[in-house]
């Protein structure tokens, strides 16, 4: 099952995307499919059709893992009272 994943390219406007794996630390690049902006938009520097992109780590400035609707029931927001 894919997992929902936001991407902060270098020099780029973060970006959501899709993996099937969680990223290990001997991974030379990322593999993400399904690469939209945050508002559900197209990414305007990707050819029409492109299923999956490969990015070298040193692209990355850092990845957020998003939980999945499933997860997200386990996890205790924080909030203000």
């Amino acid at each position: 099952m894919p997992k929902t994943i936001v991407l902060h390219i270098t020099g780029e406007d973060p970006v959501l995307a899709d993996i099937d794996e969680e990223p290990q630390p001997t991974d030379a690049f990322i593999k993400v499919m399904n690469m939209r902006k945050r508002d559900g938009k197209e990414v305007h520097y990707l050819a029409s059709g492109v299923q999956a992109v490969i990015f070298p780590w040193h692209r990355i400035n850092f990845v957020e893992l998003m939980p999945s609707d499933e997860e997200r029931d386990r996890v205790i927001d924080f909030f203000r009272l």
